[in-house]
Formats: structure tokens, sequence, C-alpha cells
């Protein structure tokens, strides 16, 4: 019979956490560490920004998929301006103490924002499901209430997913070591420094995450077989080039989300490969996607190219 662990915390020590990266010290890579973080977070933070920008002055993209869009480029900021730059304070000025409430703050803010991308990833896979497989009926049912009633609802679900497992880890007894062998407070690293039995909310932290990455996923595919079907059912030329061009781009970055999610997942458990490798590269992950978003939208979406060159010196210098 599963129990809840000790709500009491009047028995921990611990007050704050150090964060030691991996088991052996990267120092001697610290610098080009800082340079690759620090050229990540730049492309992310001005891609993203340029996309979110350009949907709200250009009216053109004022639609729905450009709308759900923006949202998803609000959300790629946010996972990496809650990770990177406590990373970049421990590569560059040697910080690498976090006290125990901005550990669980950084650790909810981090999971809500993954699960609210993975929420509006399916949201959109919806909308070109009707774009395409519905096309006569999609003013009427993707309207601008409809659009707001998604994004809320993604938001909602995704704020709220974290809240059980990461209120009932913040309530354990913390008692020493308070090394954490990991480069920023996910759950897992977190609960394992903990004096007590973590089964419990290990598996529940596990059904939680089964619920908010495989549900989505069942229906991203049920939605892209759904399109797939319509796409062939349309006679060859323009009108199925320009389908498959519609949902070309959310299909990578939902490609790219889940794969590099399932790569990490076996990697993480491959004997042969170092710690501190294994430790990187789950890391690494949750760069992928939101560095990937507004590389993928600038080069393989004509509409959000245009609109670039419509509204930047691009235009002028080559008109």
């Amino acid at each position: 019979m599963f129990q809840l662990p000790d709500s009491n915390r009047s028995n921990s020590t611990v007050r704050e956490f150090v964060i030691v990266g991996g088991e052996q010290s990267l120092e001697e890579f610290y610098t080009e560490l800082s340079v690759s973080l620090l050229l990540v977070y730049l492309i992310t933070l001005i891609g993203n920004l340029v996309i979110i920008a350009l949907v709200l002055v250009d009216h053109r993209l004022h639609t729905p998929m450009y709308y759900f869009l923006w949202n998803l480029s609000f959300v790629d900021i946010m996972i990496t301006t809650t990770i990177i730059p406590k990373m970049l304070a421990v590569c560059l000025m040697k910080d690498n103490v976090i006290s125990f409430e901005g550990c669980f703050l950084q650790m909810y803010c981090f999971l809500s924002f993954e699960c609210t991308e993975c929420f509006l990833l399916t949201v959109m896979a919806y909308d070109r499901y009707v774009a395409i497989c519905k096309p006569l009926h999609y003013s009427t049912i993707i309207t601008d209430r409809m659009c707001v009633i998604l994004v809320t609802i993604a938001w909602i679900l995704g704020l709220l997913g974290p809240v059980t497992p990461v209120t009932l880890a913040a309530q354990l007894p913390f008692c020493g070591p308070n090394k954490l062998i990991y480069w920023f407070c996910d759950y897992p690293p977190v609960v394992q420094l903990a004096c007590t039995d973590t089964t419990f909310l290990i598996d529940l932290a596990l059904a939680v995450a089964m619920i908010v990455i495989y549900i989505p996923f069942l229906i991203i595919v049920w939605s892209y077989v759904r399109i797939i079907i319509c796409i062939f059912r349309i006679p060859p030329g323009e009108g199925r080039s320009k389908a498959f061009s519609t949902c070309s781009s959310h299909l990578i970055i939902v490609f790219l989300y889940f794969f590099s999610n399932g790569f990490v997942y076996i990697v993480v458990r491959i004997g042969n490969v170092s710690s501190d490798t294994r430790t990187l590269l789950a890391v690494c992950y949750s760069f992928a996607t939101p560095m990937a978003n507004p590389i993928i939208y600038s080069l393989r979406n004509k509409e959000i190219r245009d609109s670039f060159v419509r509204h930047t010196a691009v235009n002028r210098v080559f008109p």
C-alpha cells in the first residue's frame, strides 16, 4: 500500500542546494560550455521574440495557426530562461548555490512550461487537422473564441500538471547531502536527495509524465494519420503540396520534441555511457525544441519569411 512521504520538514537541515553539474569536475570546460549556452540562449531568445513580434504587428499573420505559434514561442523563451541563466552563473561566476525555495520554484516553472509546450503542440495538431480535413468548416470551428479557449486550456493543464508532485516533493525532509548532480533543479535528481523513501513520489511523477506526454502524443498521431489520409485524397498537384507545406513545420517540431525525449530516455539507461554524458544530454534536450522552433519556422514557412522581409531593413536593402 502506498503511503505519502512525511510532510513535516522540521527535521530538514538543507536550506540550499549546491549545483555540481556532473559527478566529475567539468570546470576546465566551463568557458566552452558558457559560450555554447550563451549562443543557444541568444538564438532561442531572439528567434522566438522575432516570431512573437511579427505575429503581433503583421495583420496577415493574425490567424489561428500563428496565434498558437506565438504562444509556443513564448513558452520556449520561458523554458530556456528558467534554466540557462543559472547555468551561466554556475559556469561564469561559480555561483553554484541555489536556495531551497528557489530550487523548487525553478523545478515547478521548468516542468509547467514543458507540460504547456506539449499541450500547445497538441492544439496546433488539431488546428492543422481541421484546416486540412475540414477546410469548409474551418472558420466556424476554429473561431477566435475557440482559439482563446484552446490556448487557455493548454496553459491551465500545463500549469496544474506539476503542482501535486512538486508540492509533495517540497515537503520531503532533506537532511543532506545537498550536492545536486545535475545542472538545474529537475525533479528526479532533487527528490533523490531526500532522506526518506521517495518511491511513491517517483511513481506519481512518472504517472503524471505519462499522462502529459502520451495522451497528447496519441492525439497528435491520430490527427496526422487523419491529415495524411485527407492529403492523399487530394488530386496530385499544387493543392496536395500546399496541404503538406501547411503542416510540415509543425510536424518537424513535434518529431523533434518527442524524439529528443525518447532519445534521452534511452541514453540515460545505457550502462556504458558515463554519468556526466547522460546528464549533459538530458539537459541539452531541454534546449532542442525551443532553439529549433524559430529556425524551422523561419526556413520552412513562407509567410514568416515574407513578414520578416516586410518589417526589416532587408526589404530596403534588397527591394
